[in-house]
């Protein structure tokens, strides 16, 4: 690998910033159209949190995916200059590793202290892009 060959990742704030915004654009909606329309209540998606997080998280991976496997650009990496790449040809991602950077994420945040490895790396990866090889990479619009 030659300098030019290297790519760095997007900045973590702005990777951040564009998770935060997922969060709020895909996420929150789907969570409260579960529990309101299809679960009918809290108390209902209390009863049964298991069957309501498979269902937030079937539909959730579905979009994210689709945005992914489209154009590598969910609304927040859109809006903050990040696309999603195959770390090694900067080309589309397949859907492996979709899946695979999908799964690893939702581990990660769910374990917390997984989300803090890209401060501890020169590269400033985080775990899901060291599993599924990909990189979140500066992309103008």
């Amino acid at each position: 690998n030659t300098e030019e060959d290297i790519i760095e990742s997007a900045s973590i704030p702005s990777r951040l910033k564009a998770f935060l915004t997922d969060t709020f654009l895909i996420t929150t909606p789907i969570f409260y159209i579960v529990i309101y329309l299809i679960m009918g209540s809290g108390e209902e998606f209390a009863q049964d949190r298991t069957l309501g997080w498979s269902i937030i998280l079937g539909v959730h991976f579905i979009i994210i995916a689709i945005f992914w496997l489209k154009n590598g650009q969910t609304p927040g990496l859109k809006a903050y200059e990040g696309k999603l790449v195959d770390n090694k040809t900067k080309q589309r991602v397949s859907v492996t590793q979709v899946i695979i950077r999908y799964l690893v994420t939702t581990f990660s945040v769910v374990s917390i202290f997984l989300m803090f490895i890209p401060f501890f790396r020169k590269d400033k990866k985080t775990i899901q892009d060291i599993f599924s090889n990909t990189i979140i990479i500066p992309c103008k619009n």
